[in-house]
């Protein structure tokens, strides 16, 4: 089952627009319950709520509370000692069976999980499970690729196209080209698919460090640490569900093997070579012409995607950062000082933790709590001035000629220049390093 989305106004949207829909006899209880992200008995226990508490009856009221059938932690510590000291060349199942005679009522698997937990007991590796072909999703927007691959699409140009599918009918909602995909390029793709057709789902992707984090090199992702991108789709309820082979994600390669070998021909003969031409043409022409050719129908009438009613889409599909204020109510972020101004329900912000947001097209909102303040930019931080010259330095030291070209080159992405992190110092004695080249040589 899909996580709740951690936003109480996601839930309420998810549930009212799959609520009527099952009214209206679009949805079965089975298929409502899947696009909720609940079992049948707990959509039915929703919709009971509702009709007798209103909007109040949908919050978990488990939220905050301990579970009532929790194991003491002296208990579980001393099933730990007793482990150790006694037992400590028993199997779990062995050991489980000695333990009524110290007073214990644990079920086995809570005695395994202890055990585990505390690293006294090494995790089985799991078995080897029988693989079968995964059938399409039946209605659009329960499963949503979405990937990109970087290929030469221009003549000695390589970019990076990214692209949005659905499973159920492998319509693609968002393609453009980018100079490497990041968390910008995927919420640039997120956006452009939920806000013409709503929330699916689920979101189906490798394991790129803008999705997961991955603790160990071809190990499993992390559920508890997040991303930018894994921020956002868990607060908008949707589940990210990571490939671990490009097996897993057949569809989405069978897709880019048919691009490769159709859209570079088509840029030639329409002679594009920039990459603002080349989204164009995408938007306009090749993409609706793609889905007539590839696009099949669901095997399922209707839609699995939630309406968006009025939610605020762009402050959740943004990098959000928190800053702590300084005693001016000024705060940095990325080499801008951020002046807070003045507000008539508080005096001073100094001090106080606020969480930063940067949108799609490179502007800045600062918000304390839900409330988003009013704020200038005051200057550039002079740190990052000083970097920007030393790597345009940089720039003209290394290779004559390609050095100003790039400089003067305008940045990759959406309009961002990613910095370095080394400090003025560390640039400069970089410099040094660098043997000058002589304005003779050929």
């Amino acid at each position: 089952m899909r996580k709740k989305a951690a936003f109480h106004e996601v839930l309420k949207m998810r549930f009212f627009d799959v609520s009527q829909r099952f009214i209206k006899g679009e949805l079965g209880c089975d298929m409502a319950a899947e696009v909720l992200g609940v079992s049948v008995s707990t959509f039915y226990r929703m919709r009971r709520r509702y009709d007798d508490e209103g909007e109040l009856g949908l919050v978990d009221k488990r939220i905050g509370k301990m579970s009532a059938r929790r194991v003491p932690s002296d208990e579980v510590m001393r099933l730990i000692s007793l482990y150790e000291t006694q037992y400590f060349d028993f199997t779990v199942k062995h050991f489980h069976e000695k333990l009524a005679e110290h007073g214990f009522r644990l079920s086995y698997t809570c005695t395994k999980n202890k055990l585990q937990d505390a690293g006294v007991v090494r995790r089985a590796k799991k078995r080897g499970q029988h693989r079968r072909k995964r059938e399409r999703r039946p209605l659009p927007g329960m499963m949503i690729h979405q990937d990109a691959s970087t290929h030469e699409w221009v003549a000695g140009k390589k970019w990076d196209l990214v692209v949005t599918m659905d499973d159920a009918t492998s319509e693609c909602y968002s393609m453009f080209f980018c100079e490497e995909e990041g968390t910008m390029s995927s919420f640039f793709g997120l956006r452009q698919m939920m806000g013409r057709h709503g929330l699916p789902c689920s979101l189906y992707i490798d394991r790129g460090s803008h999705y997961f984090v991955t603790e160990q090199a071809g190990g499993k992702v992390s559920k508890t640490r997040l991303t930018q991108v894994g921020r956002a789709l868990h607060q908008l309820g949707i589940e990210m569900i990571p490939a671990y082979s490009p097996e897993a994600r057949g569809r989405s390669e069978r897709m880019f093997g048919t691009l490769q070998k159709r859209l570079p021909q088509e840029l030639r003969v329409h002679g594009i070579t920039g990459m603002e031409e080349a989204n164009r043409f995408l938007r306009e022409r090749f993409l609706p012409e793609h889905n007539a050719r590839f696009a099949r129908k669901a095997e399922q009438s209707g839609s699995a995607f939630t309406p968006l009613m009025g939610f605020a889409l762009d402050d959740v599909l943004c990098i959000q950062e928190e800053r702590v204020v300084a005693n001016d109510n000024t705060l940095r972020y990325k080499g801008n000082i951020l002046q807070i101004l003045e507000d008539a329900s508080r005096c001073s912000y100094a001090k106080c933790k606020v969480r930063v947001h940067e949108y799609l097209d490179g502007s800045l909102a600062v918000f304390h709590g839900p409330r988003k303040l009013a704020t200038s930019i005051v200057r550039h931080n002079e740190e990052y001035e000083e970097m920007d010259s030393l790597d345009m330095l940089m720039n003209l030291a290394a290779k004559p000629g390609e050095g100003a070209a790039a400089a003067a080159a305008p940045s990759p992405g959406f309009g961002y220049t990613w910095r370095s992190a080394l400090s003025p110092v560390e640039r400069y004695n970089q410099i040094q390093s660098i043997q000058p080249v002589s304005a003779s040589a050929p």
